[in-house]
């Protein structure tokens, strides 16, 4: 029987959003605020969503495409500071199986009267022989695509 390797990535991705700190915070702590801009590519649609958002705290956002694939994100909250920081774990399931654990840190700061960086760092951990180069990318571009969509959740909030 071969062994599964694990292949162990980390990325980065800063933003600056023309908003104030808590309108951040609150976008990734508010289930209905982040139901407009988490959520998956396309034709992608939603099972189940639900946002325990306390340390200890569960997240849930399970998926489904037209073709019958599913997403399924399960996450629990480890570090919470408001305003400032969500440090969260989280498994991605796809169609029942387990695609990758991670751990994710969301860094706010204000940057002036008018703006705040959000710096999001995430180490993966891939457990179902995807190549750690192509995972990570394919990763990385999926969270600045929701990242993008915060923007634009932020702009009309206003």
């Amino acid at each position: 029987m071969e062994t599964l390797k694990v292949a162990h990535e980390i990325f980065s991705i800063e933003r600056v959003y023309q908003s104030e700190p808590e309108s951040v915070y609150s976008a990734w702590s508010n289930v209905e605020a982040k139901a407009n801009w988490f959520i998956g590519p396309g034709d992608w649609s939603v099972v189940q969503r639900k946002l325990d958002f306390r340390i200890g705290g569960e997240e849930i956002l399970h998926g489904r495409f037209p073709n019958g694939k599913e997403t399924l994100y399960k996450a629990r909250f480890s570090d919470l500071i408001e305003n400032q920081r969500i440090v969260f774990v989280y498994d991605m399931i796809l169609s029942g199986k387990i695609h990758s654990v991670s751990i994710a840190s969301i860094e706010i700061e204000r940057v002036d009267t008018s703006s705040t960086r959000l710096t999001f760092t995430e180490q993966v951990a891939f457990l179902d022989q995807t190549i750690g180069r192509e995972g990570v990318s394919s990763r990385r571009e999926g969270t600045l695509a929701h990242l993008i969509r915060l923007t634009d959740y932020l702009e009309k909030a206003k």
